[in-house]
């Protein structure tokens, strides 16, 4: 592998995608809502939600079950789309 060469992922794997965005009061259903229509298998147990010191912000931890770079891309650029999300990792 070389040093520009990306590491390779195995699909199907666990893949935990972080949210983070203004933290109104439909943010985290909104994000969640998102993320199921590209991994519908995400149960409640596979999300967690953490506010910002101030209260301002929200981050959301959400654990799919990947099942390869498509599907991932789309729903990344689907999570950039909302207004109110700042940053996906």
């Amino acid at each position: 592998m070389t040093e520009l060469e990306a590491p390779r992922i195995a699909f199907p794997c666990a893949y935990p995608i972080k949210v983070m965005g203004l933290a109104t009061s439909q943010f985290q259903h909104e994000v969640v809502a998102l993320v199921r229509r590209h991994a519908p298998e995400v149960g409640d147990e596979h999300i967690s939600v953490r506010p910002s010191a101030n209260g301002n912000y929200l981050a959301i931890t959400i654990v799919i079950e990947a099942t390869g770079t498509e599907q991932l891309t789309v729903m990344f650029q689907d999570l950039k789309a909302h207004t109110s999300v700042k940053m996906v990792l």
